[in-house]
């Protein structure tokens, strides 16, 4: 086995070992050769290697969704780093531990005119959990320091004392930023600046640091549920808005326990993850007829809850956004371990403790209460339900269509990944089988890593993952085929409406040419090239009666992956949708 002869890549390779932090996607670069010899020598580590940096954070974004644990991105000095930005802003605000490892040019030769470099420390600062930025090392080009470098040596110190005292700075950072990412779900960026030669290579460490064991989690407990115990009791009007959450997450039994209570309704999304029969699973199909009617003040009153108990990560419907922020809860409790935001501006507490551990503490303090609050909406939810089977019946092949026949067609215990935009919309009007493990970006709700990001999290997956995606999504994302990694029994179904159809959905939509080329973005790109150049065995739906032909043998086994393109009539998806809710108003 060979280890770079600089010490500071001794340490990272060290510290991640020892830390756990097990997959590397790395992506190439002559800067990073240290830290690339170093991974990928020791067999420990499992490394990828992707070109194009956006799409390996991504990548390993999906790997750490998947596992829940931290994934590391390596690359080069420059612009290389910056096309992290959008991984790492979706890992900060999915708390997703993404570890971030930049190698750097020395400070001497930062802005002074040479190539590929850029000012690299702290450059992700407003969406980072922790920087560190380590120091260069002495022993390594020593005579290169001195001739530029002269201020990074130390007058009073050997180059030999001074470089022990570099060891030990790095570590402690090292030590800090995997820690960190770690236990407070989080991305962190560790900096790494190398001088030249790169490529050198020893036997043995050097480098032998003081690695501090992990401390066991301290384990929150919930204190004053007695008061709050009051007040829910005492309420007849409880609703409980479940995020995003990991497949599996929140113990069935709390579930069972909230539906069994007539004045509490659960809406939940279809990234929530969590089912029961009593649960709304399509809040726009309450609330969107809800606005159209003449007594829609009375109904919202009726709605509006006076205890709003909120869990899991961002939440999709705007429509319930824009409905909690007018007809505010008089409390409203938010549960997580890390943090809660006050997205209907009437944040009253946060239990800062995890989901099964509130409940478990909780509901034993609860009682039921007599009300009609779940019994009305329930009669309204059954009534959508069966006047949205009979929509169905009345469309032409379009998106709403091709997502009815597509979700109940998927096969139990798969991972569904949903880019963003309409997809994941869509799929909000539709029950998914409890079976299924649902994901999407949601963090940031950016379209632009999700075949990455699902990509990278079916690799650990133990059944096989669809991605369900729009073409603007699918196209942005296309180097995300660009690896050895997509499994045989990964499968992708883009819906194609031949640009970006929730322009046609959002107001002040027109039919002009310039709306349709800097909003809609038409095009009438070949998706069946793309496949043809990664070998993807494709196959294309342009109609009801086809669609529901290449479902029957889409998911079985085969030697590669495969690609459903869906073609839906650009001109009448935005007003099918929008007809769905006077329908059923």
């Amino acid at each position: 086995m060979r280890y770079s002869s600089i010490p500071s890549a001794q340490s990272v390779i060290l510290h991640c070992k020892a830390k756990g932090v097990k997959d590397i996607v790395i992506s190439p670069g002559s800067r990073n050769a240290p830290l690339t010899i170093g991974f990928t020598e020791d067999p420990y580590f499992k490394c990828y290697s992707i070109v194009d940096e956006r799409c390996a954070a991504f990548f390993a974004l999906g790997l750490a969704q998947n596992t829940g644990k931290g994934v590391a991105v390596v690359c080069t000095s420059g612009s290389a780093l910056l096309n992290y930005y959008p991984a790492i802003a979706e890992a900060f605000y999915s708390d997703i531990p993404l570890l971030v490892i930049s190698a750097d040019r020395p400070s001497y030769r930062i802005d002074i005119g040479d190539g590929q470099t850029i000012r690299q420390a702290n450059v992700f600062k407003n969406h980072i959990g922790y920087q560190a930025n380590l120091k260069q090392d002495v022993l390594h080009a020593t005579a290169t320091v001195q001739k530029y470098g002269k201020a990074l040596l130390s007058t009073k110190e050997s180059p030999e004392t001074q470089q022990n005292s570099i060891n030990n700075y790095n570590g402690a950072e090292l030590q800090k930023a995997i820690d960190y990412a770690l236990e407070e779900r989080s991305p962190v960026h560790i900096n790494v600046p190398f001088e030249e030669p790169l490529y050198n290579t020893q036997g043995q460490v050097s480098v032998f640091p003081s690695i501090k064991e992990e401390e066991d989690p301290v384990i929150e407990t919930c204190s004053r549920l007695d008061d709050f115990a009051a007040i829910w009791n005492s309420a007849s009007k409880k609703m409980i808005l479940v995020g995003v959450n990991k497949p599996s997450v929140v113990e069935q039994q709390f579930l069972d326990e909230l539906a069994e209570d007539e004045s509490v309704i659960v809406f939940t999304e279809t990234t929530s993850n969590i089912h029961h029969p009593s649960f709304f699973n399509s809040i726009d199909s309450i609330l969107a007829p809800i606005e159209k009617l003449e007594n829609k003040e009375e109904l919202f009153k009726a709605l509006q809850p006076d205890v709003l108990l909120t869990f899991g990560g961002l939440v999709v419907s705007k429509k319930i956004k824009q409905f909690l922020r007018t007809y505010k809860p008089k409390h409203h409790w938010h549960i997580d371990g890390k943090k809660a935001y006050d997205t209907f501006f009437s944040l009253s507490h946060h239990f800062k403790v995890d989901t099964n551990t509130f409940f478990n503490a909780f509901l034993d303090k609860t009682n039921y209460k007599e009300s009609s609050y779940y019994e009305y909406w329930s009669k309204v939810k059954l009534s959508y339900e069966q006047k949205r089977e009979a929509y169905l019946e009345t469309i032409p092949f379009s998106d709403m269509l091709a997502f009815s026949k597509i979700l109940p067609n998927i096969p139990d215990g798969y991972q569904v990944h949903l880019s963003n935009s309409s997809t994941v919309r869509y799929a909000q009007l539709f029950p998914l089988k409890s079976a299924l493990k649902v994901y999407c970006n949601r963090g940031t709700s950016g379209i632009d890593g999700s075949t990455s990001t699902a990509v990278g999290s079916s690799i650990y997956a133990k059944k096989p993952t669809v991605l369900i995606t729009g073409d603007l999504s699918f196209l942005y994302d296309s180097n995300a085929l660009w690896n050895n990694y997509i499994k045989p029994n990964f499968r992708v179904i883009v819906i194609n409406n031949s640009g970006g159809g929730i322009f046609r959905i959002l107001p002040g939509q027109e039919e002009t040419e310039n709306y349709k080329t800097y909003f809609e973005t038409t095009h009438n790109l070949d998706i069946s090239n793309l496949c043809k150049m990664y070998s993807i065995d494709y196959k294309l739906a342009e109609d009801d009666e086809m669609l529901e032909k290449q479902l029957e043998n889409f998911y079985e086994e085969s030697d590669g992956p495969k690609l459903l393109e869906v073609k839906t009539p650009r001109i009448i998806n935005n007003k099918i949708l929008l007809s769905y809710f006077d329908f059923i108003s």
